[in-house]
């Protein structure tokens, strides 16, 4: 970590008040949440994956994805590098169909090529979710298509429930398996007003985060049919997915999964609102205008540089940190910058946010 990074990361924790995202402990504080979860729970350690803690969140998942088996792996590219593996093996394709900004392509060096000489086949436009005219379109035999919801690229946008079910019926009538990247599904959930397993219904196959909405450690859960989980959990030991014990990481997730899936609602409509008001300040603009999610796109006229030595100032000076990191905007002097809504404002009125959006965005220009 640079010098700079290091800073940035002593100025984010000092500050007494945050603004994008979820509270985040201290490793003391994380670990002594676990550990009391444990000793009220009367936690058992598991031995190489196996054990009750991991096979009771296992079967939680799969019923609330309504698919008839799960498995859980430490990371989520693993999870997705799996499932692509398995259905190209089943089909004797070695071509998957990605969206232009699928996670595999622009987050994982291509490990789907290089750890299994898997072919990416790009479906889509950038900046809107797949479509059945998308599909239709790709001509190439494809083992299957994998479907991000939401399609965090492009702000957190979702399709309409009605496309979703085309683009699937499309698939069905090519004999194409549907793979979810479902990282950010329980996010969604809110926007369809469907439950998890109608959504998942759609799909043959499952991804779905445990850090990101969930706040865990880290992990993963892939979900699906009996014979496909079996298959998976072949490729995880394959891949060094099944490490000596997995507790610290389930506990840390079966102690909020309840609690943050039950706040979905509550911060997809803080996410509306806040979005509404921060369209209003000048040199500021919303993608998509209306979030589909509890994530967003803002984009500020100024550059990134210049924001995020704002952002640090403010910090220093007033113990407020104000955004996450920003990038280079497609339009030369703004930024970008990815904002999730998560507890540390669910509470807070929008004025109360908003007045530290628009100091930001004058000191930058300042």
């Amino acid at each position: 970590m640079t010098d700079i990074a290091e800073e940035r990361r002593r100025l984010r924790d000092a500050a007494t008040v945050v603004l994008p995202g979820f509270r985040t402990l201290s490793p003391a504080e994380e670990f002594r949440q676990i550990a009391d979860w444990c000793d009220a729970n009367h936690v058992a350690r598991d031995f190489y994956g196996e054990g009750e803690l991991i096979a009771g969140l296992e079967r939680k998942v799969a019923g609330l994805l309504g698919k008839q088996a799960a498995v859980f792996m430490p990371t989520g590219k693993m999870a997705q590098a799996v499932a692509l593996r398995i259905w190209t093996e089943r089909a004797g394709v070695d071509r998957v169909g990605l969206h232009p900004t699928a996670h595999p392509v622009i987050h994982e060096a291509e490990s789907y090529q290089a750890l299994f000489n898997i072919h990416g086949v790009i479906v889509g436009h950038r900046l809107r979710p797949l479509t059945a005219a998308d599909l239709d379109a790709q001509a190439q035999p494809m083992a299957c298509l994998m479907v991000e919801l939401p399609l965090r690229e492009a702000g957190g946008l979702l399709p309409a429930w009605e496309d979703l079910v085309a683009l699937r019926d499309h698939a069905a009538a090519r004999a194409l398996p549907l793979h979810m990247d479902g990282a950010r599904l329980w996010e969604s959930l809110p926007f369809y007003e469907r439950d998890a397993a109608t959504v998942a219904g759609l799909f043959q196959s499952v991804y779905v985060s445990l850090y990101k909405g969930i706040g865990g450690i880290a992990g993963a859960i892939l979900a699906g049919d009996a014979d496909f989980v079996a298959e998976a959990r072949l490729w995880q030991k394959r891949l060094g997915g099944v490490v000596v014990q997995l507790s610290p990481m389930i506990a840390s997730i079966a102690l909020r999964f309840d609690h943050r899936l039950a706040m979905m609602d509550a911060l997809h409509r803080r996410a509306v609102d806040l979005a509404r008001s921060l369209s209003r300040v000048p040199g500021i603009r919303i993608a998509p205008e209306v979030p589909a999610t509890n994530m967003m796109h803002v984009y500020l006229d100024a550059p990134p540089e210049r924001l995020q030595s704002a952002r640090d100032a403010i910090a220093r000076a007033h113990g407020v940190w104000v955004v996450p990191d920003a990038r280079p905007a497609e339009v030369p002097g703004w930024s970008l910058v990815e904002l999730t809504v998560g507890d540390t404002i669910l509470e807070l009125p929008d004025a109360d946010v908003v007045v530290w959006w628009r100091r930001l965005l004058e000191e930058a220009r300042s």
